[in-house]
């Protein structure tokens, strides 16, 4: 994964993830929510992410959040 996250953002755990009782994921960029999976989509990323270390959690969600992030956004420190 060394090409694939340079500045080494997927390590602070900027992806997090809740699952409903009706099977629906909700998909959380820093606390906000980017993305809702449902039915078979959610199946398949509850699947995708058994059995994977953190960094291959936080790499698939960033896959599925797909491209709202550009590389320009201050950090607001």
């Amino acid at each position: 994964m060394g090409n694939v996250d340079k500045r080494n953002r997927l390590s602070e755990e900027v992806f997090t993830y809740k699952k409903t009782k009706d099977n629906k994921v909700f998909i959380y960029w820093m606390g906000k929510q980017v993305t809702i999976l449902a039915g078979k989509a959610s199946d398949k990323f509850l699947k995708s992410i058994e059995g994977k270390d953190h960094l291959e959690t936080q790499l698939i969600m960033a896959k599925l959040t797909g491209n709202f992030k550009r590389g320009n956004e201050k950090d607001g420190k």
